[in-house]
């Protein structure tokens, strides 16, 4: 099973953000039939990890791992982290570039929330993705089918956006099937 854990803004924040892609050049495309690959909304969320290809016995251990970084998360924790989707930015250049929206507010909490869950998975030596975490949500993966000048306009407009405030409220693990359009489904949820 290829599994995930992430955290999932509400459906306003969503939506706020949607409305702001339809105005970027990126929309346009799409709208216009490029494939520009738009990320669906219904899976919009900002990943804490990555765990990659794990067996399905190994599950258990998982849930485990996770129910206790999320404990210990409460537990540290005075108030729900409030945040909201902000500013924005690339990864990559040419065939590889993605568009994504930033996040803001109590970033540092989901800083914290990312180190314990990481924690958790290296002590039950479970597999993940040892990459820095940086928050955020993908917007699109454009790759190289329009043209860099319009890419550089999009993340521009990006930068200054600002879309509504929410609570981080849950922490989700996920099982992705990937492919050119990618479908989640959640396994379990722990409150924060």
């Amino acid at each position: 099973m290829r599994l995930f854990v992430a955290v999932y803004p509400p459906a306003e924040a969503v939506a706020h953000l949607g409305e702001q892609v339809t105005r970027l050049r990126l929309g346009t495309a799409a709208a216009n039939g490029t494939n520009v690959r738009l990320a669906d909304p219904a899976n919009a969320h900002v990943t804490l990890a990555f765990l990659g290809d794990v067996e399905a016995d190994r599950l258990i251990e998982v849930e485990s791992a996770l129910g206790l970084a999320a404990e210990w998360f409460r537990d540290g924790r005075a108030s729900t982290p409030r945040l909201r989707l902000a500013g924005g930015g690339r990864f990559g250049r040419n065939r590889f570039t993605v568009v994504w929206v930033d996040l803001a507010g109590d970033v540092e909490a989901m800083n914290v929330l990312a180190r314990l869950v990481r924690s958790r998975l290296r002590h039950n030596r479970l597999p993940h993705d040892e990459k820095p975490f940086r928050p955020h949500l993908t917007v699109a993966r454009p790759g190289d089918r329009v043209p860099a000048e319009d890419v550089a306009a999009d993340v521009e407009t990006l930068r200054a956006y600002e879309g509504p405030e929410w609570p981080a409220t849950e922490m989700v693990l996920v099982r992705s099937h990937p492919g050119p359009r990618p479908t989640y489904d959640r396994l379990a949820a722990w409150p924060l």
